[in-house]
């Protein structure tokens, strides 16, 4: 599904901060990235999501070179990669419903395509009674687990996760950790950038460990 042959990135004229880096990402795989802070987490996960382009590789997203795809057509690359940020990046102004459903509203979609598996999907994510809350009186768990709804609604064949479990107490990530485990089990490949070694312990998946730009992959 993803492919980087030996991959370098550097800011302007900086020294480059990911340096050949080589691997796949194949369908419905579960992968950890981790590594310590200023290692490059971020600017992979930014380079996975076509929000960057390499400085020098190739970098294969769904059968197509990210370096000569038009830029017309990188939405309708994106829009097959699900993408959980930090900090959940949720509108103040619309409901948990509204914002899940943003994506949809976008793509130009009316309401009564929708409805149903936007609400469908909060109950999954465990959100079916804050449907028509605005985020303000959401918990830091709860804007995590709409915002993982979000991102799933336009059934994206990769899940992109930076940090999920990073603003919640334990029992919660063993929770949202649950979710991403079943979404994979429904066919979505998901990669979780992560510090959390205690998380990473309860699931036999690849590691992919970034360090001084370098990357070192544990299968």
């Amino acid at each position: 599904m993803i492919r980087f042959e030996n991959v370098g990135l550097r800011y302007g004229m900086g020294t480059e901060v990911l340096k050949d880096l080589t691997f796949r990402i194949e369908p419905q795989s579960f992968q950890f990235l981790t590594g310590p802070s200023g290692a490059g987490k971020t600017s992979l996960m930014r380079l996975l999501f076509m929000a960057l382009k390499p400085t020098r590789g190739l970098i294969n997203v769904f059968g197509t070179d990210t370096a000569s795809v038009p830029r017309k057509d990188l939405p309708a690359l994106r829009r097959r990669i699900g993408v959980v940020f930090q900090d959940f990046r949720l509108l103040d102004h619309l409901t948990t419903y509204e914002n899940v459903a943003l994506p949809l509203r976008v793509l130009g979609k009316e309401e009564s395509e929708y409805r149903g598996d936007v609400i469908e999907l909060l109950k999954w994510v465990g959100l079916g009674e804050r449907t028509h809350v605005q985020p303000q009186v959401l918990s830091g768990g709860e804007k995590q687990r709409a915002a993982i709804a979000r991102a799933l609604i336009t059934k994206p064949e990769v899940l992109l996760a930076d940090e999920p479990t990073g603003n919640v107490d334990p029992p919660l990530a063993r929770r949202l950790l649950r979710l991403f485990i079943e979404l994979n089990r429904l066919g979505t490949s998901v990669i979780i950038a992560t510090h959390d070694f205690d998380l990473m312990e309860q699931v036999d998946a690849r590691r992919m460990i970034l360090s001084d730009g370098r990357l070192t992959i544990n299968d």
